[in-house]
């Protein structure tokens, strides 16, 4: 991963095929392979956000093939 910019709300990166598929299969696991209480409070987020990040980092990958 190389960091390019960082702002107060934002931050730009560049992350490898490989780098991808780490977040994707993470981000897979916390959605569908792990049973978390309370979900939203310890992961930051509500459930469907984060199966929308995973979503879009699928549509990356695939459009890397």
């Amino acid at each position: 991963m190389q960091i390019q910019q960082v702002e107060k709300e934002t931050a730009t990166i560049r992350v490898s095929k490989e780098e991808l598929v780490i977040l994707n299969n993470v981000l897979n696991e916390v959605c569908n392979g792990l049973y978390l209480k309370e979900f939203s409070m310890r992961v930051g987020t509500p459930r469907e956000n984060v199966k929308e990040l995973l979503a879009q980092i699928g549509k990356i990958i695939d459009a890397m093939e």
